[in-house]
Parts: C-alpha cells; structure tokens; sequence
C-alpha cells in the first residue's frame, strides 16, 4: 500500500486531530469555561515543597546528584524498581516468591502510555485483536488505531468488564478463525476512565483465568492499566490483577505517578512477564536510551522520604471533597431531569452519565454547543467506544473533577443540567 503524500501507513492510521486537542484547543479559545472535560490533576495540589524538600536532599549529596544527572539504564533506576515492586505487593498482600516477581521485571517508563506504546508495538501486527470495554480509555484507543490493531469492545456494567462476555466473543472469534488473532485484554482496573468502575476481585480472577486457557493458539496477555489506584477516596483497597497470576506469565501490570504525585515528573512503570522483558527493552533502547533518571531519582527520594504518602492523604481529601460536591450536585441538579443516569465511583477522577436515548452528546450536536453558550465543556462518549462497536452511544458523556473546585464543579453541573433541558 503507498501513498501519494510519502507518509507511512501509520501517519495515515494516527487519523486527524484527536478529541484531546480539540477540547484543549476550545478551552484556550473560551478561558471562561468550566471544562469538566480535561482529566488534569489538581494545580493547587501539586507537591511543590515536598519536591523542593526532595530535591534538597538529592543536590546535598554529591553522590546522589551526580548520578542523577548521568546516563542511566534503559530498564530504570534499581532503588525505584524495586520501591515500586514493593509498593505493589504490599497493597497486594503477596511475597514476591507467591507471583513469581522480582524487581529486574519492573521497567521504568516516561509515564505509563509510553510502557501501553512499547507493549502494543511489540505485541501487536496490522489487523490483531484488542480485546477492551465499551467504553474505553479514548487515547489507548488511540495508541492501537495508530498500530493498526483493531479493538474489540465488549460492552460492561456497574463491575467492569463481563468474563461470560469475553467468553462468547472469543468463542466467536474462535469460529472466525481469528482466535490467534487476538493477543490481549485491556482493563483499567480502578475507577476506569472513562466509566468510574472498579473491577471487583472475582471478576480479576475470572478474566486471568480466561486468558490463560484461551491462550491456545498464541498468548494473550491482560494489561492492567492501574493508574488510578492511588486515588480511592471510599471504602478498601482490592488486589490487583496481578495478585491473581501467580505463573506471571499473563498480567501486564502498568502504573504512574502522573495522577498520584506529579504529571510534569512524567515517571510510569510496568511489571512484566519475563518473556517481554527482552523485546521490550531492545525497542526502549532503540527510542530513549532510558527514562530520565533525574526523574526517576526525585520519585525515589520522594518514596525514601515519606513523602509520596504524605502527599497522598492530602490529595484523597482534596478529591474526595471534589467528587462529594460533583455527585452532590449531580444529584440535586440533574436527578430532577427523567431519564438520566450516572455512575457513583469511590475514587478516581470521573464521573460517566447516560442521557435519555436520543440525546447526541457529540461535538456537532445542539447539546454539546448549547452546553458551551452554557459555560461548561465535557467529554462526549463516543469518542470512548472502540470502532467495532456500531452503534456506540451516542448519548454518554464524561464528567472530571480533577482541576475545578467544589464551587466551579457545581456551575459546571448546574450549566449542563440547563444545556440539557433545553435539548429536551
């Protein structure tokens, strides 16, 4: 296949602007706006003199900050490796020996989409199978249409991802003879953007049982995006879909501290099986020659300190307020409209609404342009289903919390919930 501009099959894949930049592009348009559409974190609760009192520590010791400042390895930091690795099993409650885990599977990436990237090119061909949620997160959908990989959604509830749903479509898939086609799950295990759900622990035991005796004709993984964690606000924690492979030979576990500590830090990790660690690192090599090791040297301190904890009680009670005032307001202002719906999460920076059927939440749609003479931009829904999906709704769309406060969170609502009337 050639193309008359000379750009590659995957410029032509990556498509036009994405949803991302043309929110972006309308907030700077319109500063005026509540966007409850960017899943920003925080400005006002950004570590700043924690990491001030980190990077004290780093540049009072010669030693320390000269090997911040070098070269480092392609696999990351060794202290922040095996920190990370603890961390998990820890909240897991397992031993390293329970899931068959060392440290020297832990690589440390430029933030988590960069780990999604490497794993997708390594694993993926033009035409493989993705198999994810309707909906899902809208910028790895992203990442595998610029692959030319195909996502297949599967269609969730108030618990995530289906496993009898998985089945049938592998069964059908099977049937297809595309069975070897389909190389990996994709979850986001807490608070998913952008549904809010959390998966609960049988169902992360189903789903790796499922992939591992499906796993006939080539391996599938399960990628377990776990970039919210951190962020619970109500009740426990659950282990993660890693705690249920005790083989290690099916979860590819990811993570950041973009939404937990700092974005701008831009430090992601991800804890795989041992057989990707080679093809994995090679194409890491290839692109960065290693993250930058500054970087990972201050999250290191940051950890060695105490204050990535410290930091994090301050952040689930900012969020929590947060997320009380958006459902509070959600509540009062959109309850009294029939036939809208909305998830509850305990934590994460999301909140997903179903409109009533007919209601196009889209850019072009009268709602999403009444919604912006109202004052507040969202993200519409369909932008987060996979191609497959035809019919995706069009009625959905996402809600964040992250960057507004209680008081900007409740116009923000009250502007939507007049858009929508007037839709009505």
């Amino acid at each position: 296949m050639s193309h008359q501009d000379g750009l590659s099959r995957r410029a032509h894949w990556a498509g036009g602007e994405t949803i991302a930049s043309l929110l972006m592009a309308k907030t700077l348009a319109q500063p005026e706006l509540v966007s409850l559409a960017a899943g920003f974190v925080d400005q006002q609760s950004l570590p700043v003199e924690l990491t001030r009192r980190a990077l004290e520590a780093i540049w009072s010791d010669p030693e320390r900050a000269w090997a911040g400042l070098q070269y480092g390895t392609t696999i990351g930091y060794p202290p922040l490796r095996e920190a990370i690795l603890e961390r998990m099993l820890g909240a897991d409650g397992r031993t390293p020996g329970e899931l068959n885990v060392s440290a020297e599977q832990v690589v440390v990436t430029a933030g988590s989409n960069q780990l999604l990237f490497l794993v997708g090119d390594m694993l993926l061909d033009p035409d493989d199978i993705v198999i994810c949620g309707a909906p899902s997160y809208f910028v790895f959908l992203g990442t595998l249409g610029n692959m030319g990989a195909r996502a297949i959604g599967i269609e969730i509830d108030q618990h995530g991802l289906i496993p009898n749903a998985v089945e049938d479509q592998l069964a059908r898939l099977e049937s297809a003879g595309e069975l070897g086609r389909v190389k990996m799950f994709y979850v986001t295990s807490y608070y998913d953007n952008p549904s809010g759900v959390t998966i609960p622990a049988e169902r992360r035991a189903a789903l790796v049982e499922i992939a591992k005796r499906w796993s006939r004709r080539s391996n599938i993984y399960i990628i377990e995006d776990a970039a919210y964690r951190e962020l619970r606000y109500y009740g426990e924690d659950t282990p993660s879909l890693r705690a249920f492979d005790p083989e290690g030979d099916t979860v590819i576990h990811t993570g950041t501290f973009s939404k937990s500590f700092s974005p701008g830090i831009r430090v992601g990790w991800g804890i795989l099986p041992r057989r990707l660690l080679g093809p994995v690192l090679a194409e890491k090599g290839n692109l960065d020659f290693g993250s930058p090791n500054l970087n990972q040297l201050l999250m290191t301190t940051v950890m060695e300190l105490g204050l990535f904890d410290e930091h994090l009680k301050v952040l689930r009670d900012s969020y929590r307020k947060k997320i009380d005032a958006m459902l509070r307001a959600a509540d009062e202002l959109l309850g009294p409209i029939d036939g809208i719906q909305w998830v509850r999460p305990t934590g994460g920076l999301y909140v997903w609404l179903r409109l009533p059927e007919g209601i196009d939440t889209g850019l072009s749609s009268p709602l999403f342009d009444r919604a912006v003479k109202e004052g507040v931009l969202y993200v519409p829904g369909e932008y987060c289903y996979p191609s497959n999906v035809h019919r995706p709704r069009k009625n959905m769309l996402r809600l964040s919390f992250g960057i507004q406060s209680c008081e900007s969170l409740r116009r923000g609502v009250d502007s939507l919930a007049r858009a929508i009337r007037q839709v009505l």
